[in-house]
Parts: structure tokens; sequence; C-alpha cells
């Protein structure tokens, strides 16, 4: 078994090495793929150190697996060239997710749709796949009409320019511009490109990613989401209409009963998911369970997680370790 890490040297590419290594996944070999100025370098991994290579080499090694991390261009370009040889990609990037011949995986929700000729799978949006998680085990018992979402997102989602401006802005030091404005002390309801309808890019992918995830057309999504000066995770607002009414104790048993979910739901005591709590961990946290009193069937909660973690590297290892278990019982 050969497998591809494909942004080795990234954010998302750090944590996809880690998430390989507490998962313990099984591989003969190890390419760890990184651009061509930082090829030759020198990577430990599990106390093995790795030279990395470029992408045109491990295209050549042909890959059971690649973890693609590295920008949507370099995907569209060379996940087909892998596919090629044979490799099955998983695409960190957007540059698939919205193809009507890829499919875009939630594990828990639809893996079981991956068939053996799948050979670039799409990773969602960070923000979606935590929401989706979230709302999946709620969608089959009540079924989803509409969903309202506000995002609050870390700067970790913009990479390590985001986070090298954040940290020398509150350092007051002088600070390369990832964003249009300082994030320090400051919030911007802009993340990605602003498109015709005055949604930014991250919105209509929320919106068109969590139909597709959940394949019904016919829910109504509205997105607005804010990037704000935290690391550790994203934050969502949740307001979601179901298609019946509810039990909000059934609803906390429910969530409470799904894997990857941990309910942190008691005000009282002030519990309730943080980025700060929720940093480095594989887990969707929910809480701030409570019916929306203005509007029949309709629940409000609070979605946290770490987006570098199950919004991007620990889904992307979970499709691996699937498709791993179905060659194994093949």
């Amino acid at each position: 078994m050969k497998l591809a890490v494909v942004g080795a040297t990234g954010l998302v590419g750090g944590e996809i090495l880690e998430v390989l290594e507490e998962r313990n996944v099984p591989f003969d070999d190890l390419l760890l793929v990184a651009s061509e100025r930082s090829a030759g370098k020198k990577k430990v991994f599990k106390g093995k150190e790795y030279t990395l290579i470029t992408l045109e080499d491990a295209v050549k090694q042909a890959p059971d697996f690649a973890i693609f991390s590295a920008g949507g261009s370099t995907s569209l370009e060379w996940a087909p060239k892998f596919a090629e040889v044979g490799t099955t990609v998983v695409d960190n990037s957007s540059a698939w997710r919205m193809s009507p011949d890829h499919k875009l995986i939630v594990p828990e929700i639809n893996a079981s749709e991956l068939t053996a000729e799948d050979k670039i799978i799409a990773n969602p949006n960070c923000s979606t796949i935590q929401m989706v998680a979230a709302l999946e085990p709620l969608r089959e018992r009540y079924g989803i009409k509409r969903i309202v979402v506000s995002t609050y997102q870390s700067v970790t989602g913009s990479g390590k320019a985001a986070v090298d401006q954040m940290m020398n802005e509150r350092e007051g030091k002088a600070a390369d511009m990832c964003y249009p404005h300082k994030i320090d002390m400051n919030v911007l309801p802009h993340i990605d490109v602003f498109q015709e309808n005055g949604y930014t890019k991250e919105e209509m992918k929320m919106i068109n990613e969590t139909k597709k995830i959940f394949n019904d057309q016919s829910i109504a999504v509205t997105a607005t989401t804010v990037r704000i000066p935290t690391m550790g995770g994203h934050s969502e607002s949740v307001n979601v209409e179901f298609k019946q009414d509810f039990d909000l104790a059934e609803v906390k048993a429910l969530l409470e009963a799904t894997e990857g979910i941990i309910v942190q739901d008691d005000p009282a005591n002030n519990v309730y998911p943080m980025p700060l709590t929720a940093h480095k961990k594989d887990e969707v946290f929910v809480g701030r369970l409570r019916r929306d009193e203005s509007q029949a069937n309709t629940l409000n909660m609070w979605i946290v997680a770490d987006n570098l973690r199950k919004g991007a590297a620990t889904n992307a290892v979970q499709i691996v370790q699937y498709l791993q278990k179905q060659l194994e019982n093949a």
C-alpha cells in the first residue's frame, strides 16, 4: 500500500500527517510531495526521515492513494494524472466538489456511495463538513426544510499567511496583508471572493455542497460566512427548520448517539462548544440546543470543530480508511 500526501509542508498537510500517525493508518510506503522549491528537503514522520519529492516524481511511483491539499489549480492539473496511473485521489480543494462526475464525501453520511471507479473524490469545505455531520442524524429523523447558518471562522482556514498577519498585528509588528483589512481585534464578513448575487464564494460553497451531500436539492440554505481573529476551529450558529416537529430531549439523545459528535450543552454551568477546546480534536461539538420560539419546527444549534481536522485532514484520512477497509473485505 503506497500513500502520497500532496502539500505535505502546508498547514493541512501537517495535520494530515498527524492524523495518519494518530490513527495508525497502514501503508508500506509514504510519499511526501511538495512544490519544486521544497523538493529535496527532509521531513520526519514517525521517527523516519523522508525526502520531499515533486508531483512529477510522485505520479511515476503510482501510489494507491493520494491525499491532496495543495490548492485548486494544482488539483485540476495533477489529480487526473494520478487517476490515470490508478491512484485514488482524495482532494481537499474546491476543484472537484461541484462536478457532477465526482462525489463529495463525508464518510459518516455518504461513504457508501463510493465505488472502485471513483478515482477523484472531493473533500467538502471545512464549514460544510461540520454542519452536515451534526445535522445528519436530525435530518434522518425529522427531515430538513430550511437551514440558516452564520459562521465564525478561524484564520487558520486561510493558511499560514493569515495566521502570520494576525499574530504580527497582535504583537504590533508590520504585517503582510493576507486579508483586505486588519484581522486582529476585528471581524470580516468576507470569506473568499464576492459573487454577482452578493454572496461570497464560501457562502455559495456551503449552500451548494450541503444540497449535494444530502442529495436533496429541495433543502433551502442561506449562509453568511465571517472571519474572526481566532485559531483552533470554526464556529457556526445554525437555525434549522424541520419538516416535522421535534422533542428537544430526543434531539439531544440522537446527537449523543452519533459517532463523531460530542454534545456540550449545559449553559447553566457555562458548558458549550468553543474553538479553544475543539482544537486538535477530530469530533464535531454541538451545544446551545434550543427551540426557535419565533417559528414552528425550528431548532437553534451552535456547532464547533477544528477546521484543519474534521474540516479537512481527518475527513480525508477517514475516506482513505474507509476505502482501505473496502479493499480488505473485497
